[in-house]
C-alpha cells in the first residue's frame, strides 16, 4: 500500500515527495528515522534516497526497503566516483535494480566542474548505465554540471527517446534548459532557486517548465534553503523543508503552494511508476 493510501495525514492536502534526498549521509548517521518521520509530519510523505555509488546504492536499497511504500532508492554511480568502477559495478548495479525499492539508475551523468574521475572515464561509465536503464526499462536520475555538450551528445546517442531521465537538480541556462526539454528530460528543482544570491536565473528559467515535466527534490544534506527561518543549527538540509523549496517555486511560476506540490507529486508518481 502506498503511503498516499494510509490513514489520513495531518498534511494530506499538502503531501509530496522528495526525489532526491542523500538520507545514507553520514549527518544523517545518529536520527535517520527520525527525519523520515519529522519529513511525513511536513507532508513529504515519500522519499526517493539516492545511489551515488555501488556501495552507496547497496545501503540506500536495503534502507528504503523497511519503508515500504514510503521509501525507495536509485541505484547508480556518480561521476566523481566513476574512476572506482570496474567489472564487478554494472553487474552489482543490475542486481539491486531487482529489487522492489530501486525505481531509477542514477544518479549517474558527467562532472567537468571538479573532475574527480577522468573525463574520459566519466564518460565511459555514464554511457554504460545509460544502457543498463534502458535494458531494465528503468528511468535515469542525472547528475550535470559544466558538461552540457558532451551529457547531451551522450544522451542522445544511448538513450532511447521513450527512456524517462530526470536532470537532477538544475541550475544551467535558459539554453541548456531548453535543450533538455526539447530532449523529453524532466527537470529537478532544489534550494538553490531560494538563494538570492545565485538563484535569480533559476527564479526565472522555472517559469518554462512544464508543470508534467517539473520536479522538485532536497538534495539534502546538501543545499539548504538560503532564505530557511529559523535556520537549522547545524546548517544541514531535510527532506521536511521541500514544503518551502515548492513555495520558492510556486511564487515563480505564480502558482499556488498546492499547486506545485500536487503537480509535483503526480508527477514523480508517474516518472518513477510508484
Amino acid at each position: 500500500m502506498k503511503a498516499s493510501e494510509g490513514s489520513k495525514h495531518p498534511n494530506a492536502d499538502r503531501r509530496t515527495i522528495d526525489i532526491g534526498i542523500n538520507l545514507m549521509h553520514r549527518s544523517f548517521g545518529s536520527d535517520r528515522e527520525q527525519v523520515v518521520e519529522t519529513a511525513a509530519e511536513a507532508g513529504v510523505t515519500r522519499l526517493i534516497l539516492t545511489g551515488t555509488s555501488v556501495r552507496s546504492s547497496e545501503a540506500a536499497a536495503q534502507y528504503a526497503a523497511r519503508y515500504p511504500g514510503r521509501l525507495y532508492a536509485t541505484a547508480g554511480v556518480h561521476p566523481h566516483d566513476a574512476k572506482s568502477c570496474g567489472e564487478s559495478t554494472l553487474r552489482s548495479l543490475r542486481e539491486l535494480a531487482a529489487g522492489d525499492a530501486v525505481v531509477a539508475i542514477g544518479e549517474c551523468g558527467l562532472d567537468y566542474n571538479r573532475d574527480f574521475s577522468p573525463r574520459e572515464v566519466q564518460r565511459e561509465w555514464f554511457a554504460k548505465q545509460i544502457a543498463l536503464a534502458a535494458e531494465l526499462a528503468l528511468p535515469l536520475f542525472l547528475h550535470e554540471r559544466d558538461a552540457h555538450a558532451d551529457f547531451a551528445q551522450l544522451l542522445r546517442e544511448h538513450r532511447p527517446k521513450d527512456l524517462p531521465a530526470v536532470v537532477h537538480c538544475f541550475t544551467g541556462s535558459e539554453e541548456e534548459l531548453r535543450t533538455y526539454l526539447e530532449m523529453g528530460l524532466h527537470i529537478g528543482i532544489t534550494g538553490w532557486i531560494c538563494d538570492e544570491r545565485r538563484g535569480g536565473a533559476l527564479r526565472e528559467l522555472v517559469r518554462l517548465i512544464p508543470p508534467n515535466r517539473l520536479m522538485i527534490e532536497t538534495d539534502a544534506p546538501f543545499l539548504t534553503p538560503r532564505d530557511l527561518r529559523p535556520k537549522p543549527k547545524d546548517g544541514r538540509n531535510e527532506p521536511a523543508f521541500l514544503p518551502h523549496i515548492a513555495a520558492a517555486v510556486a511564487e515563480c511560476t505564480g502558482r499556488s503552494t498546492e499547486e506545485i506540490m500536487r503537480e509535483t507529486t503526480e508527477t514523480a508518481e508517474h516518472f518513477f511508476n510508484l
